[in-house]
């Protein structure tokens, strides 16, 4: 079984497709010194650990395989928030170098071009594209969405207001000012509320290592789950399926969790 597997992961790897061999290299590739350390760590620890797995069997492969699929999600996700925050305070930024020029009587265009410069990110990219378009004679609205950012919903609240401003005639400073409010609320909600559902995530993640502790006490009692789980038939069953509905469990409760602060 153990031959099979690695025949089997061989195949996957060596299959003549761009997509996974794409994927396999923004697994394992990463240009972002920040990201470079977990990444080396990723390649020389958890690809050996996995392989190591397959001489004791198809079930502890699929137990090992699930548990550091859920941390990697897990560890994605908190990254993902982490990189959406700072995006956040970044286009607060670009929005308030925005209104100060705006409200000096500067062009929108050449405003949008001076929050460019002086912003960083998602929003300064956002920025330079939309000055451009309106340097062109397009709509500086239309270069504001990005739906592939971080900020995208973000990003495109503030062309919302920009097009209202554009096709009405209203005052651009006015509304822009009115959407930055609306962003700064939605920051702090979402910052309270992280704090209070800091309780509920640590809960959840406890309970779904109390399986270890029982193991650890059927040791010490002498009942040797860890000889059945590995040796057994039936553990060749029981062990990929009780971690699996621990990790389904713990995802559960990340994805109620993370329902508040969309």
């Amino acid at each position: 079984m153990s031959a099979a597997m690695v025949c089997l992961a061989l195949a996957v790897l060596t299959v003549p497709s761009t997509g996974p061999r794409r994927r396999m290299r923004d697994l394992f590739i990463r240009t972002d010194p920040r990201k470079l350390r977990y990444h080396n760590i990723l390649r020389v620890v958890a690809c050996p650990a996995l392989a190591c797995t397959l001489p004791l069997g198809i079930g502890v492969f699929l137990a090992v395989a699930m548990l550091a699929g859920t941390v990697g999600l897990r560890r994605r996700r908190a990254v993902a928030d982490r990189r959406r925050a700072e995006a956040c305070v970044h286009l607060l930024d670009a929005l308030e170098v925005v209104i100060g020029e705006l409200r000096v009587g500067a062009h929108p265009s050449a405003a949008a071009d001076v929050a460019a410069r002086e912003s960083r990110g998602a929003a300064a990219r956002a920025f330079a594209v939309s000055a451009a378009r309106g340097k062109l004679g397009g709509s500086a609205a239309d270069g504001l969405r990005d739906p592939h950012t971080v900020i995208g919903a973000e990003l495109a609240r503030i062309a919302d207001a920009w097009r209202i401003a554009e096709h009405h005639g209203l005052a651009l400073a006015e509304l822009l000012t009115a959407a930055r409010a609306d962003l700064m609320g939605r920051i702090r909600f979402r910052a309270r509320a992280t704090a209070a559902l800091a309780g509920a995530r640590a809960t959840a993640t406890v309970l779904s290592t109390l399986p270890l502790l029982g193991l650890a006490l059927g040791q010490l009692m002498g009942a040797d789950p860890l000889r059945v789980l590995l040796a057994s038939a039936a553990g060749r069953l029981l062990l990929p399926l009780g971690v699996g509905l621990a990790c389904v469990g713990l995802l559960w409760s990340d994805g109620i969790t993370r329902k508040v602060l969309v």
